[in-house]
C-alpha cells in the first residue's frame, strides 16, 4: 500500500498542512513552496532569527491525512479531559488515537479511513460537535456516550451516507430534535437519550428503518404520533418525557418485530388497546407512571416471551386477568399504585412468589391497599374505554382459556 507523506511546517504557531492554507506571519523574504515529486516542499522563512523545526508526518491513507487536521481542530475546542485522553491524539497513526478505529470503506477495500469513533465514557467537554463529527465522511459508527458535549446537532450530518450508529447519550445536547436524522438513510441505531432536547419528535421518525431507537430521558413534549408501529423497529424507548395521550392502536404493525417498550414516566392518558397482545416478541412492555386507566386487556396473554410488564402507577381497575398472570416466561408484574379490585388463584400464586405487585390497590383481603375512601373516591368518577367489551378478547389460542370471537366484543360501553 502506498503511504501518503506530508509535510507539517510550524510557523508563528500556525500549521500548515500539505496543500491546504499557507499561513505565514511575518513573510518577509519568504519563498513559495514548490512541488517536487507530487509533494509540496516548503521552505520556510527566518522569523526572529529562528530556523522553525520541520516535522515530517507519513500517513497510511490521504484519506486519513485529510481528517488529521478536522481532529486536531476539535481537540483544541475540548475544554476539559480528565482522563487524558487526548494525549495520545498526536501524530500521523490516527488509527492508535484511543477511541478513534480505522477499516477498509466499502467503496474501496484497499483504501485505509477513519471509520469509527468510541469517546463512551471519556468524560470529555466540548462546545460543539459541529465541524468535527459532520466532517468525517467515512465514519459509519460514532458513539459518544457519557461526556459533557453541549450545543445542537448540525444539518451536515445528512451527509454522513455510511452512519448507521449514533449514539450521543448522556451528553448536555440541546434544541429541537436534530431533523437532519431524518435524511440519514443508513442509520440504523439512535440513541440520543439522557440530553436536554425539546419540542417535538418528527412523525418521520417512526417510518425510518430503525432497529434501535432510544429518545428517553429528554423534554420531548407532544402526543404519540399515530404512527408509532410504522417502523420495523426492536427498542422503542420514549421513557421519561413528557408524551401524552393514548397509545395509539397502530402499535400492532410492529408485531413481528417490537421486542422491547419503554413508555415510562410520561402523561400518557387513555385505556390499553387490546392490538398490544399482538406484539408476539415483546419482552419488555413498561408504561408505569402514567395516567392510563381501564382494564388490563386479556389479549396480553398472548405475550408469550413477555418477561417484564409494568403498569404501575395508572388508574387501571377492574380484575388482574388470570390468562395474564398464567404467562409461562412472566419474571416480573408490576400493578402497584393502581385501583385493581380482585385478583384470581393464578395471580396470588404471583403474589406469594414475588412475581406480582399489587400493593396500594383496592383488593379486598391483600395486605398494603388503599384506603376504603380513597377507592371510594376513585370508582364515583366513572371512566370509560372505547370498545369497553374487546379487553376480554384473546386473539391467540390458549389451552385453558377461551374468548368469544371479536365481532361481538366491538362495541362501545362504559367501564
Amino acid at each position: 500500500m502506498s503511504k501518503f507523506s506530508t509535510r507539517l511546517v510550524y510557523l508563528n504557531y500556525t500549521i500548515i498542512l500539505g496543500l491546504l492554507v499557507f499561513q505565514w506571519g511575518n513573510t518577509a523574504g519568504a519563498s513559495l513552496p514548490r512541488v517536487s515529486g507530487g509533494i509540496p516542499k516548503l521552505v520556510a522563512p527566518v522569523v526572529g532569527g529562528l530556523v522553525p523545526a520541520v516535522e515530517q508526518l507519513v500517513f497510511q491513507d490521504l484519506k486519513l491525512s485529510l481528517v488529521y487536521p478536522i481532529i486536531q481542530n476539535f481537540k483544541n475546542l475540548i475544554t476539559s479531559d480528565p482522563l487524558g485522553i487526548t494525549k495520545s491524539w498526536v501524530g500521523s497513526d490516527i488509527c492508535k488515537y484511543k477511541g478513534f478505529f480505522c477499516d477498509n470503506p466499502p467503496y474501496n477495500k484497499s483504501a485505509i479511513v477513519l471509520a469509527s469513533i468510541d469517546f463512551n465514557g471519556f468524560q470529555l467537554s466540548a462546545p460543539s460537535l459541529d465541524g468535527f463529527l459532520d466532517q468525517l465522511p467515512d465514519i459509519a459508527l460514532f458513539h459518544a456516550n457519557s461526556n459533557f458535549f453541549t450545543g445542537t446537532i448540525s444539518s451536515n450530518i445528512a451527509n454522513l451516507p455510511f452512519l448507521y450508529e449514533l449514539d450521543i447519550s448522556n451528553n448536555l445536547f440541546s434544541g429541537s430534535f436534530p431533523t437532519a436524522i431524518l435524511g440519514m438513510n443508513s442509520l440504523s441505531f439512535l440513541d440520543i437519550r439522557f440530553n436536554m432536547f425539546t419540542g417535538s419528535v418528527p412523525p418521520q421518525l417512526f417510518t425510518k428503518d430503525l432497529d434501535a431507537l432510544f429518545i428517553n430521558d429528554n423534554n420531548f413534549m407532544q402526543r404519540l404520533p399515530d404512527n408509532l408501529g410504522s417502523s420495523h423497529i426492536l427498542l422503542l424507548t420514549l421513557a421519561n418525557n413528557k408524551f401524552f395521550g393514548p397509545i395509539p392502536r397502530d402499535i400492532a404493525k410492529a408485531l413481528s418485530s417490537l421486542t422491547e417498550v419503554l413508555f415510562l414516566n410520561n402523561d400518557l392518558s387513555g385505556c390499553l388497546p387490546y392490538e398490544l397482545g399482538l406484539l408476539k416478541e415483546a419482552v419488555v412492555f413498561d408504561a408505569g407512571n402514567n395516567q392510563l386507566s381501564g382494564p388490563i386487556p386479556y389479549s396480553l396473554g398472548c405475550l408469550e416471551s413477555v418477561e417484564v410488564l409494568n403498569f404501575a402507577g395508572n388508574m387501571f381497575s377492574g380484575m388482574v386477568p388470570e390468562v395474564v398472570c398464567a404467562l409461562g416466561n412472566l419474571a416480573n408484574l408490576s400493578l402497584s399504585d393502581n385501583y385493581f379490585i380482585q385478583v384470581g388463584p393464578i395471580c396470588r400464586s404471583l403474589i406469594r412468589k414475588g412475581v406480582l405487585d399489587v400493593r396500594r390497590n383496592c383488593i379486598p383481603g391483600l395486605p398494603f391497599q388503599r384506603s376504603i375512601m380513597e377507592c371510594a373516591s376513585f370508582f364515583s368518577r366513572p371512566r370509560h374505554c372505547p370498545y369497553y367489551a374487546s379487553y376480554f378478547y384473546i386473539p391467540c389460542w390458549l389451552p385453558n382459556f377461551s374468548s368469544p370471537p371479536l365481532a361481538t366484543l366491538l362495541a362501545p360501553s362504559p367501564i
